[in-house]
């Protein structure tokens, strides 16, 4: 039935290249032969058994199957065409309305009707039928040229009278998954190898000898290989290939096919009319992917566990609730999803790993700072000080108070500024860097794990909407071939435009932060209008936690405005591939909402209370005094906030994900329910079950979500040592949300090559850089801990007499209040004191000696702990031998064709891709 593979696959590649390609002409819903329910191409038939006439129609050899569901007993289950042994690699899926109810829909006038009664397109109309028309012909010549690169193809069709779906199904046959394992450099499986063990915890309790109730058994595990670059002539030193049916994976394999439809011609290249995504964004396909491995429930039968297919493993083993507290199954993750996936899950779970230790430290400090509350000796002062303190009022209109009304106040704050949350903000600092250096290590090990260890992305084709707005068409440097050209000046034109825009987005930010400011200002006044002596006392708790909810709701408003505005001046932007694009707008949107969720904790930790002034000479904004620090200090309202935002984020994401993928899924089946009604009878195949789940929106959101959650943990951890534990619940839930979106909800994505989790990376990297600083301005100007600290060398080791000490008096000519007190290092005259000046010598020598030390723990790990494990060296040395060995009878011609200074046929690692059934 088929050709040769290397004189086929040489006449595809022309065909590819040609867009003037003229083979043979179908109808839209003819694609070729369907025997026995297998689509054979129609070049693969003699030309004899079947001609076309000169109208372009097929003849009466062509067995078009317009009904969906064959009678006939299929000879094995699964994902397969009729014929029940050719797989279904890809699925492509277009919708038509009903033409006949188009026109008994609409109304036509009588001046619009011929003289044989037929009515006359309006101009509306005709633009429809045409852009239909030329969706139709799209399709055609695309169907056409996947013919041509060898895809076997079968049509399914559902419909009602209002519209028809049509289900083209997508297989590669043998010869054309050899022809793209040497083109794509597929690595082929030399030698088997015991599974490793990846998990540390795991290998330190195995030492131990104690029982590790996280590790579990979950079958039909990956198994793992030496590897390398496959050769066709050398298929028969490769493990496995006299099996045909089982040596690629069905992830393979619908990566190949995405390959060759990303790649094909559907209309004029110069137009850049390439590739299934364009069509998909142009309309002529409504969806495009591969399918799931059958249902993920489980049989109602009993069966064996290395009977599930590969989704019900997931399920069973990943996905459900009560899994949350067992390792995931990593390889069996990539092998259905992936790379790229797979390491998002295997980031997200070391973190969350990693937050264990974290957390358990933060909640040991919090209880300790409870059960030594009673030795706080300033707060026993405030407490017991009854009517000593006469301080000065807290705004133009309020009246002076005591500081004894502040107990409670005092006692609390101390939970949030004590020795033990500095040394805890140390802690996190070191553990901020280490995590991101054993991360790199797990990162290497995993990617040579999986064989992307020397992957690179190939040279990467032009975005679907950058080939449609390109104005111009250029030649590609490295590939030679005429790509769609937007000229780099006007493009940074453009840029540049889009951060004044960035610019002006982040102003309008510290907009609504000064707004909030003004917010608790008013609402601190109001509660000490009120009388009472409960909200006088309260009225700063209650201004905080009532403008952090504020606060909260325009972050969440704000961020989704602004990362749809990003989207647009990304795209505006016209870059030229995706990876390009992808990274523009993370950048834009990360440095948003960097500002918009970390603007008001900066400004409470770093400077509310630093320009107050004092009585007869206070600072103020639009008429109102600026913020003074509550009575317990800032640290109590940092955390205050840091809590209602962060946790408020986390649950209320986590209620969007749980429930907003299930809308999406019930409008999507409701949708296809009115096509598939009166066929009740029918069980759903799984191309229309796959097609009413929700396409897979990618990992730019699960990314953004913890990388801030890493901020809130790191940056301001000393105001906040339960962050740690909260993030720790957080990512419990949220593991097996996604595990759950992506196994049940999600469409199968394709699969993608991966070799780290790309430039969120290098945004961790600076964060916890930045957490260093931040660690260090905090504990030095708005902890206590340095004012106490110096107090105690200085004066009074048990810092008896410390509130008066930090308590300064009016200056003389404040007649209001003569003799009030207020917090500062003032003499009477409102001059600084020489105890402000070392303590500002102290705080700064902190700062340097902080960062110093922390930095060069870093270095001293970055060096101590190699980014490649001695074991993982000597395993890439015994695959790089054994690669040699198996290549061995082409080296000498592999010598000569370098010393000429070409390579024909060689694979570069740009394109190492995965094979076989790795792990």
């Amino acid at each position: 039935m088929l050709r040769k593979g290397s004189e086929l696959l040489k006449g595809d590649r022309e065909v590819l290249l040609d867009l003037n390609y003229a083979g043979e002409v179908q109808t839209t819903d003819s694609y070729g032969s369907l025997q026995n329910g297998c689509f054979i191409p129609p070049r693969y038939l003699s030309a004899s058994a079947c001609d076309e006439d000169a109208d372009g129609n097929d003849n009466d050899c062509i067995d078009i199957h317009f009904n969906t569901r064959s009678t006939q007993p299929n000879p094995q289950l699964g994902n397969y065409f009729r014929d029940g042994r050719t797989k279904i690699d890809f699925v492509l899926v277009w919708e038509v309305r009903s033409r006949t109810k188009r026109r008994g829909k609409g109304k036509v006038r009588s001046d619009l009707t011929g003289a044989e009664g037929e009515a006359v397109p309006t101009e509306e109309n005709s633009r429809s039928e045409r852009r239909k028309a030329q969706l139709a012909q799209w399709r055609e010549k695309f169907v056409q040229n996947l013919q041509s690169a060898g895809l076997l193809m079968e049509k399914e069709e559902t419909a009602n009278e209002k519209k028809t779906i049509h289900f083209l199904k997508l297989s590669a046959p043998w010869d054309v998954m050899v022809y793209y394992a040497e083109e794509l450099c597929l690595r082929a499986p030399l030698q088997a190898q015991p599974n490793l063990n990846l998990n540390t915890s795991a290998r330190v309790l195995s030492r131990l000898c104690i029982p590790n109730v996280m590790t579990e058994s979950v079958p039909n595990r990956p198994l793992d290989y030496y590897t390398c670059a496959f050769r066709k002539s050398k298929i028969n030193r490769f493990l496995g290939c006299d099996n045909h049916e089982t040596y690629f994976t069905n992830t393979q394999r619908h990566r190949v096919v995405y390959e060759i439809i990303a790649g094909t011609v559907y209309g004029k290249r110069k137009r850049a009319e390439v590739g299934v995504d364009r069509l998909v964004n142009e309309g002529a396909y409504t969806a495009a992917f591969p399918l799931h491995e059958g249902p993920f429930q489980l049989p109602k039968y009993e069966i064996r566990p290395d009977e599930l297919n590969q989704r019900q493993v997931l399920h069973y083993y990943w996905a459900r609730w009560c899994k949350w507290y067992k390792y995931q199954p990593l390889d069996h993750i990539r092998e259905y999803f992936g790379e790229k996936i797979a390491l998002y899950f295997a980031w997200l779970g070391f973190y969350t790993a990693w937050l264990l230790p974290a957390a358990v430290v933060g909640t040991l400090v919090f209880v300790s700072g409870v059960m030594s509350m009673g030795t706080n000796t300033p707060a026993k002062e405030i407490c017991n000080s009854g009517g000593s303190y006469r301080m000065c009022p807290l705004c133009n209109t309020c009246k002076a108070w005591n500081m004894s009304e502040i107990c409670t106040i005092a006692k609390l704050g101390y939970l949030f500024d004590h020795p033990g949350t500095v040394l805890f903000s140390v802690f996190m600092s070191f553990w901020a860097v280490t995590f991101l250096e054993y991360w790199k290590r797990k990162m290497s090990t995993l990617a040579h794990h999986w064989d992307c260890m020397d992957f690179h992305e190939e040279e990467e084709r032009p975005r679907p909407e950058f080939a449609a707005m390109a104005p111009s068409m250029e030649q590609n440097p490295v590939t030679g071939v005429k790509e769609p050209y937007f000229p780099e000046k006007t493009r940074l034109s453009r840029m540049f435009t889009g951060s004044m825009v960035i610019i002006m987005m982040l102003c309008v930010v510290m907009i609504f932060l000064v707004t909030v400011v003004m917010c608790r200002g008013i609402i601190s006044v109001m509660m000490f209008h009120t009388g009472s002596p409960v909200l006088r006392t309260e009225a700063g708790t209650i201004a905080n936690i009532s403008s952090s909810i504020v606060n909260l709701g325009l972050i969440l408003l704000m961020g989704r405005v602004y990362t749809a505005l990003a989207e647009q001046l990304t795209k505006w932007e016209m870059h030229r591939t995706q990876t390009q694009y992808d990274n523009a707008f993370i950048f834009k949107v990360f440095i948003f909402q960097f500002v918009n969720f970390y603007s008001s904790p900066f400004y409470v930790a770093f400077f509310k209370g630093r320009f107050v002034g004092y009585p007869t000479n206070y600072g103020t904004l639009f008429g109102m005094r600026n913020e003074d620090c509550g009575p317990g200090g800032c640290l109590i309202e940092l955390a205050q906030q840091l809590f209602i935002i962060m946790v408020g984020k986390q649950l209320i994401n986590n209620i969007q994900e749980f429930i907003i993928p299930k809308v999406k899924a019930w409008r999507q089946k409701r949708s296809l329910a009115k096509v598939l009604r009166g066929k009740t009878s029918h069980e759903p195949q799984r191309w229309e079950e796959d097609y009413q789940l929700v396409e897979c929106e990618g990992l730019f959101e699960e990314y953004l979500e913890m990388v801030l959650q890493f901020g809130f943990i790191t940056i301001f951890v000393a105001a906040f040592p339960l962050a740690p534990l909260f993030a720790l619940l957080n990512n419990w839930v949220e593991i097996r949300l996604d595990a759950h979106k992506f196994v049940c909800e999600y469409r199968r994505p394709v699969a993608e090559r991966a070799q780290n989790i790309g430039v969120w990376f290098n945004i961790l990297e600076a964060l916890s850089h930045l957490s260093v600083i931040a660690n260090a301005f905090l504990i030095a100007f708005t902890s206590d801990f340095l004012p106490r600290l110096l107090y105690q060398y200085k004066f009074d080791n048990d810092l008896s007499g410390y509130v008066n000490f930090t308590l300064a008096y009016a200056p003389l000519n404040y007649t209001e209040y003569p003799m009030c007190r207020y917090k500062a290092f003032r003499d009477n005259n409102g001059n600084y004191t020489l105890f402000y000046w070392e303590l500002l010598a102290v705080r700064l020598g902190f700062i340097i000696a902080f960062e110093h030390a922390v930095f060069f723990v870093l270095r001293a790990i970055d060096w101590i702990v190699p980014d490649v494990p001695e074991s993982l060296e000597l395993k890439m040395k015994r695959e790089r031998y054994l690669a040699k060995q198996a290549l061995a009878e082409n080296q000498e011609a592999l010598l000569v064709s370098r010393g000429r200074g070409a390579t024909p046929g060689a694979c570069s690692p740009a394109s190492d891709t995965s094979f076989g059934n790795m792990s």
